[in-house]
């Protein structure tokens, strides 16, 4: 047994964190009560199975002078200057003043080669001392997913602050406290602390975000972004019967490694998980299915469309204010994105039965994302006593979604009707030499799988003739989707804003056995009035770039 232990504890010492007690063991380069920073790794994985780190360790040096022992500052200063030309000459001539400190920090995160060459000076007084710190080797790309690390305010260590940093922390983060603990001393002392532990395992993580669609998909969010002047757009890519999210975009966005540029700290932030919204129309497929699947409506079931509808006293109108008369089906619904032809459904439904059925779809329910901070939705309305509520609901208006939640439930429409679990990592690599996959799971049966098979081929129609008259269809490709516009509520006093407007819009293909969902959203873009008008471009550039990229064969 005690063998089995030193076998084990010789292959942690000189595998798992060799490169520490090395660097330890460097005594020339190390500095008396230095705890040098340790991470772990981020990697993105390419579909060739390539990796991509996204977060790392970065070596170099911190340059130091000991005034006391400093003869001719000028001169070391003209021999410095050479290798860190950002050296501020009248910087280092005031520390150097200070005779009676023994130790001024004159520059940090020198590189290696710069104090490689300042050690081989010699010069008398001025030293470098071994530094690493985290670094973010993509900059801006999916910033808002990898997060990035700050310091605690209760005891002032580095932490994951926000993203897959704080999310997996306990992964991530490395104790190099006890590295001079003594071997022996510390296996036959606790002979059980050695052979387990109740702290996390260190290791790396494997997201599964694929880094060049991720940059194209930034690029055509901020595109459209910046043409229409909005608030805040962002858009998530995710496999709708997997959970594997290849893509995650949000705009504005903000590069770790230059934090202190930003001087709204919002922009940190993740909306995608962190921020509610009241969707619009994308929810009327999901009303509609539930139409479906209970039995109350078919495609080919018709009201009388007068342009509005009365519940309780209150009345809700279509979009133009136009009933398009007493033959009006269901499939006419989507096409036309009536709002009182998802009413007349809840009605069909009951609501109660309605009610259920929406909760049922995950909405208010955390989905369980591997990232921090993910909002509650607010559907206090799904639990009201009046038909009101419930009428406006099933148009998108008066519940508020996160787009994490949301894309949830809108994957379950193509899936054959199953809740998926969203997740960003796919593979944890511990310092041990062990492995982890993150098996996709399904959760539970919200509608048939006839039924998701149905509202799939409405959309798909809908997408093919009712989109701007058929304009985006695709021969090759069969596409379901929807678009969706919001009124935006209005904080100061209740109500709604008269102009502003969030737009959405969601798609998902092969229709039939689709590989990816795409959702986009932008809040309050100007000159706008319809997601039919900023999103759908947005979405084909998006939806083109992945069937070229993955080489997705036609379905029909």
């Amino acid at each position: 047994m005690v063998a089995c232990v030193l076998v084990g504890k010789l292959y942690f010492v000189q595998i798992v964190r060799g490169d520490q007690y090395s660097e330890r063991a460097d005594r020339q380069y190390a500095r008396p009560n230095q705890n040098t920073f340790d991470r772990g790794n981020i990697y993105f994985e390419a579909k060739d199975g390539g990796r991509v780190s996204v977060a790392s360790v970065k070596e170099g040096f911190t340059l130091v002078i000991n005034p006391k022992l400093l003869v001719d500052a000028e001169k070391a200063y003209t021999a410095l200057k050479p290798i860190v030309p950002t050296l501020e000459r009248e910087s280092f001539l005031q520390k150097s003043l200070k005779k009676d400190d023994p130790y001024e920090e004159i520059m940090k995160r020198v590189s290696k080669e710069s104090g490689t060459k300042i050690s081989e000076l010699a010069i008398p007084g001025v030293q470098v001392y071994k530094e690493r710190w985290r670094v973010y080797p993509a900059q801006k790309l999916a910033s808002h997913t990898v997060g990035f690390i700050g310091y605690r305010a209760n005891d002032e260590t580095l932490a994951g602050r926000y993203g897959l940093e704080r999310s997996y922390e306990g992964v991530l983060t490395r104790n190099t406290n006890d590295l001079y603990v003594n071997f022996f001393a510390e296996i036959f002392s606790n002979i059980k602390k050695s052979i387990s532990t109740e702290t996390p395992l260190e290791g790396d993580i494997v997201a599964t975000i694929e880094p060049t669609v991720q940059n194209a998909f930034e690029g055509i969010i901020q595109k459209m972004h910046t043409k229409w002047n909005s608030e805040l757009s962002g858009g998530i890519i995710i496999d709708p019967k997997t959970g594997e999210i290849y893509a995650l975009a949000v705009y504005p966005t903000f590069d770790p490694n230059a934090l202190q540029n930003e001087k709204n700290s919002d922009v940190f932030t993740n909306p995608l998980v962190e921020s509610v919204y009241e969707m619009g129309s994308i929810i009327k497929p999901i009303t509609m299915s539930i139409g479906l699947d209970t039995g109350r409506v078919t495609a080919t079931t018709t009201y009388n469309d007068e342009g509005f509808l009365i519940f309780n006293n209150k009345k809700i109108s279509n979009y133009d204010l136009k009933g398009r008369g007493p033959k009006t089906s269901m499939q006419e619904v989507l096409n036309q994105s009536l709002n009182t032809g998802a009413a007349f459904v809840m009605g069909q439904v009951g609501k109660d039965s309605f009610s259920r059925y929406m909760l049922d779809f995950g909405l208010g329910e955390s989905t369980g994302i591997d990232l921090p901070n993910e909002a509650k939705d607010l559907v206090q309305n799904l639990k009201s006593t009046r038909d009101i509520e419930h009428a406006t609901a099933a148009y998108g208006q008066g519940i508020a979604m996160t787009p994490i939640a949301t894309v949830r439930a809108l994957s379950a429409l193509g899936n054959g009707g199953f809740l998926i679990s969203p997740h960003i990592v796919k593979e944890i690599h511990y310092s041990v030499g062990i492995s982890k996959k993150i098996e996709p799971t399904l959760g539970k049966s919200v509608i048939k799988k006839e039924t998701s098979t149905e509202i799939t081929r409405m959309l798909v129609q809908a997408f093919d003739t009712g989109l701007l008259g058929g304009a985006m269809k695709m021969d090759r490709y069969s596409i379901a989707a929807k678009t969706g516009t919001a009124q935006i509520a209005n904080p100061q006093g209740g109500g709604y804003y008269d102009d502003r407007n969030l737009h959405s819009f969601f798609g998902y293909f092969p229709a039939y056995n689709p590989r990816f969902l795409v959702f986009l959203y932008t809040v309050y873009p100007k000159g706008a009035k319809f997601a039919s008008e900023t999103l759908v471009q947005p979405f084909m550039d998006t939806t083109k770039f992945l069937i070229t990229y993955y080489e997705i064969p036609p379905d029909r």
